[in-house]
Parts: structure tokens; C-alpha cells; sequence
């Protein structure tokens, strides 16, 4: 732990055992630049009416290569002032021109509403911005196409409503001078591949309009922005990164819950795994502890369920110790009432609330200030997040307190750790492959519905769309006329952006009829098969019957005294190589693959001691993928060498397998959730022992690639996080799966470090 020169107030308990490490970040001075000399005057007396009365040097710089017509993003910390770098260039226009327009694009509806707040509250004439989305009415729709002239809206919108009906909004698009993309951070994996294609529909249909609109991205800071903004958009961005707004002084804690002592399982197999105080308990504290000093703190929790948990529980442990103080905490997430959510913002600022634990919901958007301490429960997946969360506390301008609470996770384990990996070092690059198959070929469908594909069009699309067109017209979806490609059907095609990979599953109370959620398609059989257990808002619920046909899951209250665990069978089959490594006894690849899924039985284990009460078999129907995947080989002759014995070979590489998919996300944008595995002593096309880890998604989402890129610092830092851990022979802070399977079995520790260390020791 590294010695702190101030402990804050915030937090009394910085000193506990349970922190490994604290990084004291250091107050920064802000640099400011006069207006540039384009600025309209109207827009820069309403920034001195507000209190703004010089820009950051970055949002000048941002802004100016707007103004010139570069594409530009402005990669800057949390509460830098990105909105400033393009309201600038993009107000300037509209006011200098009355007929100009202008659309702003942001992945959260909140964002869209807190913008039109700030461009609103300018007070400036005939710039009519408008938010257009779901909720927007229909009488309104007409009136925005026809009279605003800056539409704040979201890709959903873009791709099911303006773009299909773009002759009504032709106007509009032929004086389109700028696309504001906020967030642009958040456009990752297989999302972010259709959203890239999305702007090059609306680029393509601007320009037969006569319209070629600038692009002004904002992000997060991210490892390599001009190079994600650029796949984005189809076309070269430049990035702004340095970052001129003052900062305040931030101490950032690593916090591990304890180890707690081992539950005997009552059978003949010995003590369970030992597992860690939960990290939601851990954070009820903190925060129980630190309202108790009067300090305004956030706690962003990842789960909806788990926000409400924190909640519950700092407020009883706060009546306890004072009767009443509880009612100054409350939980915020998505699902809310938009009323409620804009009440308990209202109180945090106001003080009346001095805690609130919160979803990722208000990661992004709504801007609080004055918050003394974020508690961060678990590593929320990216740094880029990280960063945007703990930037919520001291935004201001003053000092700060922010604490990661590790979850019984290998990445978290790891992170805790090894300092250096969320410290000092650049945050990870955004990772979307707009050439996947998958989701070129049905975004070029919907391009041709909107209008004929001509050749010239193709390029705009990327180097597989010749072949995509080729492929589609033979199928029939596409006709070849001289004047291009057109679509065949009558009806639009029906194409998914967050690619869930089917309808999802209605999820239905059978006795009331009551709807009580949904779950998508690709989670249904293992969280929605007959007779699995289902919790609702803190209820619990047993499935009856899963109809996939219809996509509905008929369910009753229950409570019994056990949990029930999927168990599946995995097939994999390679296709075809891409590119591989040969390194002597250790192959490293990357290529096509087919999976073949089944859940084929559930287990029933005791609440408490987790003692399995029985195995009850399913019958769901296969599944198949042809996906990307990554995989190393490693000759049985060098892991003997390496002290594996051929008995522990299923465990070890079992073992590395799951520890490597933990650690995925340390080096690409995803969520372990994302991205699957398998591991064997011999598998057939290889005929060696291998392990694979593959992209969950048709035709991959750009994460094995980017494990296939940076194999050995991947693979090191899975090695290490092994090693690290405390545990004997294994726990869900290294090798152990939440999604296992196999019921985590076999899993041999020792073994999985001697094949990381084998195959680290060959790579280059």
C-alpha cells in the first residue's frame, strides 16, 4: 500500500486491512484561450451570461477543426467540458446560417434530454432543437421534421425511423452540416459494428440530397480514439486528447473483502471452495459509513437487483445507529419512472439525499456535481468506465475520494493487485468490426430498401461488400438492374442493432398473466429452462415451462431452499485459419470456428452449503454459432516436462480456460459475458491438448482478434491473477466460472499456471 500524505475525511476506513493499494492522483491547473475569432457573438454572450467566460484550450482546439470541416473526436476525462466542444462550432453554424441543420446522436435517451436542457437553457433564437425518439409523440414528429433545426436523437431512432423515412426528411438532410456523436465509447462489439453502419447509411443519403455533413465525435479517453472513431464513421478522424480543464485532487483506494473461513459441504468431498465477503455487503458499508460522516457519496453497483440490495441495506444500518437517517439514501437505475429518476437527482443535488446507489444509468449523461466520494462495487468492465465513474465525485473542481470494491472475479482479483494495470497507463481501445458478415449483409439490405445500391455506394461500405452484395443477390434478397442493387421484399428488413440473436423471451407470471420481464433469446435456456429458478425484483420464481416457439416462459412464485444450475455440452469445430504463430511445442491461432451449444441438464444445489441435491436432464434443442475464436496448442511431451501429468491435463487447461476469458476484458472492450471457451486433452482437429476462447456472437464481435493481438500480455496477466490468489485449489476469484457448464469441474490450479507458464515461455 503506498503511503498518502492527506487521508480524506470521506472515508474512515482507508486504512482497513482489506486496502491493497492507494493512488493518490494530483490536482491539475486548467489552461483557457480566448473565443476564436469565428464564434458567433450571440452564442459567446449566452456562454459569459452562464458563467463561462473563456473555453479550455481543448474544446478551442476541438472545435476549430469542425469549423474547418475535419472530422474530429475529443477523447477527454469526465467533467472536461466535451459538450462545449461542439455546441461551439454547431451553434456558430446555425446562427450564422438560418437554413443550416444539425443532429446529435447519443446511446442513452437521459443524454438526449440533458442536452437539450443546455442548448435550451442558451435562450437562442430559431435553433429549435428538438428531442426525437421513442417517446416522442406523434403530432411532435411532424412538427420537428418540418421546423427544428438540431434533432437530438439515438441510433434506434436513426435506423427505424428518420432513415427508412428519409424522403420526409429530405429538407433537413440536404442542410445537415453537422453529426454530433457523444459517447462514442459506448459504440463497442457488435452494437458498435451496426452503429458504424447506420452513419454510413445516413452519410450515403445526405449526399443524394446534396448534404455532406462534418462529424464531431466525443469519448471517453480510449486507447486509440482516432482509430475507433474513424471505423465509426468510414472515414479519417482526428483526435483531440489533451485534456485542458482544471482537476481536482483525487485519492483512488483498492479494496479486497476478506476471505471468509471455509463451509464445511457435509458431504464426503471436504470443505467448499472458500469464497470472499461480497463485494455488495463490503459497499453497504462503506456507504452506511460514510452518510454516518455526513459525506455525499455515489455507489455505482452493476445490477439493477444489486443497486437495490446497497440500498436496502445501508438504510437499515442506518435507522439502526440513527433512527431516520436512512431516508437519506436511495437507489437509482433504468426502469425508473422518468419522474422519479429527475426527483432523486433533484434531492442529491440539493443535499437532501446524502447517498445513492446507482446503476451504470448514471455513468453516462446527467451531470451531478458536488459529490464527495464514488464507491465503485466491482470493476465495471473497462477503464474507460472506470475513469467516467470515479470522475463523478469532485467534479467541481475539488478534492476526492474514490474506491473499487473487488467482486470474487478473476479480473477484479487481478486488478487489486497489480495497481499498474489501472494506473498510469492508457485506457483500453474500442473494439467494433463493421466487416463482419453477419452485420454487413443485413445492414446492406436495409441500405438498398432505402435506396438502390449503386457500385460507387459499395466502397462506402467497406472491402466485403461486393462480395455481401454478391452473396445476397444470389440468395434472392437483392435484384441487379443497371441503375444497382435493389431489395426484393415488400416489408423493410427486420435487422436487430444490439444483434441479441432472436426475439426475446416474454417471461409470465401463469396464474395473474402478468408480464414480469423479458430475457434475450441467447440467456434463455440457461436462466429460463423448465423448473429453473428465476428472481424478479427480489421475488423468486420457478419456471414451469419454457415455449420456444412463441418465446414465452410461464413461471410461479415460489421459495424453495435450493438454486439450479444449467449444464451444457460444447462442440467446436475448426473451419478455417486465418493467421497462427508457430512457436515449437506452443501454437497460437486465430481463425473460423462452428459451436455447437446444448443445455442438457440442470442441477438443484442447497441454499447455504451448496450440497447438490440432484441432476434433472433437459431436452432444449442444439445450438449453432460460426464465430471467431482464438485458441493456443501446447505439445503433451512439454506440459509433462512443465510437471502436468496427463490425469490433471482436462483440469489445468480447464482451468487456464476460464482464468483467460476473466482476463479477456482487461485487454479488449467486452464483458466475459461476451465471449465463450472450451478446453481439451486432445482435441480432434488440433490432435493435441488446446484451449479456445471464442466471440459469442455470428460471425464474431472483434474480441478474439484482439486477444489473438496482444496473446502475451493477455496471457500473462491471466497467469499472474492465478498465482496471486490466496485460495488453495481454486475459487471464483481465479479459476472458477459463474457460466461454467461443467459445474467447475475439473479444475486443476497448480496445472493451469504450469501451461500458462509453457505456453508464455514460447510466444514471442
Amino acid at each position: 500500500m503506498t503511503s498518502t500524505a492527506h487521508r480524506p475525511a470521506s472515508l474512515s476506513q482507508l486504512s482497513s486491512p482489506s486496502v491493497t493499494h492507494i493512488e493518490n492522483v494530483p490536482a491539475r491547473a486548467g489552461t483557457q484561450v480566448p473565443w476564436p475569432a469565428w464564434a458567433s457573438p450571440s452564442f459567446v454572450a449566452a456562454c459569459n451570461a452562464r458563467g463561462i467566460s473563456a473555453p479550455w484550450a481543448h474544446q478551442v482546439a476541438a472545435a476549430s477543426l469542425a469549423f474547418d470541416g475535419e472530422h474530429v473526436v475529443l477523447a477527454t476525462g469526465t467533467g472536461s467540458g466535451k459538450s462545449l466542444g461542439y455546441q461551439l462550432p454547431v451553434l456558430t453554424r446555425l446562427l450564422d446560417d438560418p437554413r443550416a441543420t444539425a443532429i446529435y446522436i447519443a446511446p442513452a435517451k437521459a443524454l438526449a434530454a440533458d442536452q437539450l436542457r443546455a442548448v435550451a437553457g442558451f435562450g437562442l433564437p430559431d435553433v429549435r432543437p428538438a428531442t426525437y425518439d421513442g417517446d416522442t409523440a406523434r403530432e411532435e414528429r411532424d412538427w420537428i421534421r418540418q421546423h427544428s433545426r438540431f434533432v437530438l436523437t439515438n441510433p434506434d431512432m436513426l435506423h427505424h425511423g428518420m432513415l427508412p423515412g428519409h424522403e420526409r426528411w429530405a429538407t433537413f438532410l440536404r442542410r445537415l452540416s453537422y453529426v454530433v456523436i457523444d459517447e462514442c465509447h459506448a459504440y463497442r462489439g457488435v452494437f458498435g459494428s451496426h452503429v458504424a453502419h447506420v452513419l454510413r447509411r445516413l452519410r450515403r443519403l445526405a449526399a443524394r440530397y446534396g448534404g455532406k455533413p462534418t462529424f464531431i465525435l466525443a469519448s471517453a479517453t480510449s486507447g486509440d480514439p482516432a482509430d475507433a472513431a474513424s471505423r465509426l464513421v468510414g472515414a479519417p478522424v482526428t483526435a483531440i486528447t489533451e485534456d485542458a480543464s482544471p482537476r481536482g485532487a483525487m485519492t483512488f483506494a483498492l479494496w479486497e473483502p476478506p476471505l471468509l473461513p471455509p463451509v464445511s459441504s457435509g458431504s464426503l468431498d471436504g470443505d467448499l471452495p472458500q469464497v470472499r465477503r461480497s463485494a455488495l455487503r463490503e459497499t453497504a458499508d462503506l456507504l452506511t459509513d460514510a452518510v454516518v460522516s455526513g459525506v455525499r457519496t455515489l455507489a455505482f453497483i452493476r445490477s439493477r437487483r444489486g443497486a437495490e440490495v446497497v440500498a436496502a441495506v445501508t438504510r437499515r444500518q442506518l435507522d439502526e445507529a440513527v433512527p431516520g437517517l436512512g431516508d437519506r439514501v436511495a437507489a437509482y437505475r433504468a426502469g425508473y419512472l422518468k419522474e422519479d429518476r429527475r426527483e432523486i437527482e433533484r434531492q442529491l443535488l440539493a443535499g437532501e439525499l446524502l447517498g445513492l446507489a446507482s446503476t451504470n444509468a448514471l455513468e453516462l449523461g446527467v451531470d451531478l456535481v458536488g459529490l464527495d466520494a464514488v464507491l465503485i462495487c466491482g470493476y465495471p468492465g473497462t477503464r474507460a468506465s472506470l475513469w467516467q465513474q470515479a470522475g463523478r465525485a469532485g467534479r467541481a473542481g475539488g478534492s476526492a475520494t474514490a474506491v473499487l470494491v473487488a467482486r470474487d472475479d478473476p479480473l477484479d482479483t487481478y486488478l487489486v493487485h497489480h495497481p499498474s494495470a489501472l494506473f498510469g497507463r492508457p485506457v483500453e481501445a474500442t473494439v467494433l468490426d463493421p466487416t463482419n458478415p453477419y452485420v454487413l449483409g443485413p445492414q446492406l439490405c436495409c441500405a438498398a430498401s432505402e435506396a438502390p445500391l449503386t457500385t460507387a455506394d459499395l466502397a462506402l461500405f467497406g472491402s466485403g461488400a461486393q462480395a455481401a452484395v454478391d452473396g445476397l443477390t444470389a440468395v434472392g434478397a437483392l435484384r441487379r438492374r443497371p441503375s444497382g442493387w435493389y431489395w426484393t421484399h415488400t416489408g423493410r428488413p427486420d435487422v436487430d442493432l444490439r444483434g441479441t440473436g432472436g426475439a426475446p423471451v416474454q417471461v409470465v407470471e401463469s396464474s395473474t398473466g402478468r408480464l414480469l420481464g423479458t430475457v434475450d433469446a441467447g440467456s434463455s435456456h440457461v436462466m429460463l429452462h423448465t423448473g429453473a429458478v428465476y428472481l424478479h425484483q427480489g421475488v423468486t420464481f420457478v419456471v414451469d415451462d419454457l415455449d420456444l416457439d412463441d418465446a414465452v416462459a410461464l413461471v410461479h412464485q415460489e421459495e424453495p431452499d435450493w438454486s439450479t444450475h444449467a449444464r451444457d455440452v460444447t462442440d467446436l469445430s475448426v473451419v478455417s485459419v486465418r493467421s497462427y504463430v508457430d512457436a515449437g511445442p506452443v501454437g497460437l491461432f486465430l481463425g473460423e470456428v462452428d459451436v455447437t451449444n446444448q443445455v442438457v441438464s440442470y442441477q438443484r444445489r442447497r441454499i447455504g452449503s451448496g450440497e447438490v441435491i440432484d441432476t434433472r436432464p433437459l431436452d432444449l434443442p442444439p445450438r449453432e454459432l460460426r464465430t471467431v475464436a482464438v485458441w493456443f496448442t501446447v505439445s503433451p511431451r512439454a506440459l509433462e516436462a512443465a510437471g502436468v501429468a496427463p490425469p490433471d491435463f482436462p483440469g489445468a487447461l480447464h482451468a487456464a480456460e476460464h482464468a483467460a476469458i476473466g482476463l479477456l476484458p482487461l485487454m479488449a472492450t467486452c464483458d466475459r459475458w461476451d465471449i465463450g471457451g472450451l478446453s481439451t486433452a486432445n482435441h480432434p482437429d488440433t490432435e493435441v491438448p488446446t484451449v479456445f476462447v471464442y466471440d459469442g456472437h455470428p460471425g464474431g464481435a472483434g474480441f478474439a482478434e484482439r486477444a489473438y493481438e496482444t496473446a502475451a500480455a493477455w496471457l500473462s496477466a491471466t497467469r499472474d491473477a492465478i498465482a496471486a490468489c490466496g485460495c488453495e485449489a481454486g475459487c471464483p476469484s481465479c479459476v472458477q466460472s459463474p457460466k461454467c457448464g461443467n459445474g467447475n469441474n475439473p479444475l486443476h490450479k497448480p496445472g493451469a499456471v504450469s501451461v500458462l507458464d509453457t505456453v508464455l515461455a514460447a510466444l514471442p
